[in-house]
């Protein structure tokens, strides 16, 4: 046995366990607020900042020493501080790059670990209403930074003849749409158009209406999708669709529903995880690869296969070549790739 390969492999699996920590550790500074004070970049003691939250200054200092252990921190003597990059990565929720949102859920996300064994046996995962009402503020905190500050300014003037037709006024669907924000920011910047929200997820519609009562807006509906599904009359002149034709039990059947709700001269946009065909090149092209695998197994597949005979194509198992094929056979003439130069999203115009 080559002792130097062992040792390799064991830094690489000690290695996975000092990400987990760090990220355990992420949580709790989003959740306790750490980033939000540090983000000033004023330099701070364990003393300081725990009288600044009204906090156990030993439980602070421990927190502060691994983070700058991480690299996260900058550290000096006894002062701890957040730089400006770093700030606006775990602080700034306004910010489109803002990633804190991600670790929101953790907890939830590690406890279905104690549940997988019987997934594995029996082949069926869970919904995403496993996670809770956390699992639905996380998913949301993770993606509403893009959608409330990129999609209506920079995005939809990127989908020829959109932002006209929602100005002047016309149907929209937004088919998993979570907790509504993207709905939400379309309204607020369209009020002549209408906008309807098609969800399973019954935390995610809790949140919904709650994002919506805080909005004050009065042109978005929410409908419960299993009680109230989406029309297939072809009122819709706009559908949308963001990070969910993966997680879903029967893709290309809602696939097959879309075409029929949309009308001939409407407009579908997709938002996918950039994938590739295998593990080979995603391995190869994708960095963040191994993570996505994980939180495939713990929600992305495990959502996907929590009905008997779910697709289970997982987070990174809808690559452009099969997402085409898909829409082609459901009825759709055209998929055209849109460069919207996001890290982690590939999107899509599609044409009826």
């Amino acid at each position: 046995m080559d002792a130097d390969r062992v040792k390799e492999a064991a830094r690489t699996i000690a290695g996975t366990l000092n990400g987990t920590m760090t990220a355990a550790m992420i949580h709790l500074g989003d959740r306790m607020g750490f980033y939000r004070a540090l983000a000033d970049g004023s330099p701070r003691s364990s003393r300081q900042l725990a009288d600044e939250l009204s906090l156990d200054e030993r439980w602070v200092r421990e927190w502060l020493h691994q983070q700058a252990a991480a690299g996260i921190l900058q550290h000096e003597g006894g002062s701890f501080c957040l730089e400006e990059e770093t700030a606006l990565l775990l602080s700034d929720e306004n910010h489109p790059a803002f990633l804190g949102g991600m670790f929101g859920h953790l907890p939830q996300q590690i406890a279905v670990v104690e549940k997988l064994p019987e997934a594995f046996r029996t082949g069926l995962g869970l919904p995403y209403d496993a996670f809770g009402p956390e699992g639905a503020v996380g998913v949301e905190r993770g993606f509403a930074p893009w959608l409330r500050t990129l999609l209506v300014p920079m995005a939809l003037p990127r989908l020829p003849g959109v932002v006209e037709a929602l100005a002047g006024g016309v149907e929209v669907a937004d088919v998993g749409c979570g907790g509504g924000v993207a709905l939400l920011e379309m309204a607020k910047a369209f009020p002549n158009s209408r906008f309807h929200g098609f969800e399973i997820s019954l935390h995610a519609l809790e949140r919904a209406a709650q994002n919506r009562r805080e909005a004050g807006v009065e042109n978005v509906t929410f409908h419960d999708a299993r009680r109230n599904p989406l029309p297939d009359d072809g009122r819709y002149a706009f559908v949308t669709t963001f990070d969910c034709l993966h997680d879903m039990t029967d893709p290309a059947g809602v696939i097959e529903t879309i075409r029929a709700a949309i009308r001939d001269d409407g407009l579908w946009f997709i938002a996918e995880v950039k994938a590739h065909p295998t593990l080979q090149e995603n391995v190869e092209r994708n960095p963040m690869a191994a993570m996505m695998y994980g939180v495939s197994v713990l929600s992305c597949m495990s959502s996907s296969l929590s009905e008997p005979g779910g697709a289970g194509l997982g987070t990174l198992g809808l690559d452009a070549t099969r997402l085409e094929a898909m829409v082609k056979r459901a009825g759709f003439s055209s998929l055209e790739e849109v460069d919207l130069r996001h890290p982690v999203n590939a999107f899509y115009a599609v044409r009826p």
